[in-house]
């Protein structure tokens, strides 16, 4: 019930104001933001229309943690592989995987994509994993009639997706955001995770 007037595109990441989302995406058109995302890993079918602004089309959340991390390695996209070594019991590899890697998108959009999402976490949604005490880019997301909560995000060298909902869909329930909702459990796996590593800031790429 609010008119916000002129905004950044950084603002409204940060803040989730879909009404410039929807803007953006009239002025590129949907077919060029559905080929970038499928250039980032995103293999589900997405709406060529503006509903695709407001997550209109399903994906899953390791599709979007996937391509989050393309973002988080500079440019270079990553198959996901669940096993990554099989070994016997005197420690014989008997089956090893190495992912696929490629390169996506150029270090410079991606540090900048890197930097708006940083935003996210220091001005907006997404404040709550300033927590952590380090560099991080993220964001939230949340479906309509509060379906779906999600969030997504990553410091240096580590990418992690939370998605809260129910197998069937109904609302998780008055204020059940991906903030509120998400946030929280991407945290503390992120607080377990880099117990006792180095705080690192995110690399900044020649021509930025």
């Amino acid at each position: 019930e609010k008119f916000h007037g002129p905004t950044t595109l950084r603002d409204a990441l940060a803040k989730s104001r879909n009404v410039v989302t929807i803007k953006i995406l009239k002025d590129i058109g949907a077919r060029s933001a559905i080929a970038l995302a499928e250039t980032l890993g995103i293999e589900s079918p997405l709406s060529e229309n503006l509903s695709l602004a407001l997550g209109s089309s399903a994906v899953s959340l390791l599709e979007l943690t996937k391509a989050f991390g393309v973002f988080a390695s500079q440019g270079v996209k990553t198959s996901p592989i669940f096993i990554t070594k099989v070994v016997d019991r005197n420690g014989a590899v008997l089956e090893e995987n190495t992912p696929i890697m490629e390169e996506a998108l150029s270090p410079g959009t991606s540090f900048i994509i890197t930097n708006l999402l940083q935003g996210v976490v220091e001005n907006g949604t997404g404040r709550r994993a300033k927590a952590l005490g380090r560099p991080v880019a993220a964001k939230t997301g949340t479906t309509n009639n509060l379906n779906d909560a999600w969030f997504v995000g990553y410091v240096p060298g580590l990418t992690a997706g939370a998605w809260i909902g129910y197998d069937s869909e109904k609302t998780l329930g008055r204020g059940e955001t991906g903030s509120r909702a998400a946030s929280p459990i991407w945290i503390k796996f992120m607080e377990n995770a880099l117990s006792g590593t180095k705080i690192k800031n995110f690399p900044v790429p020649n021509g930025i």
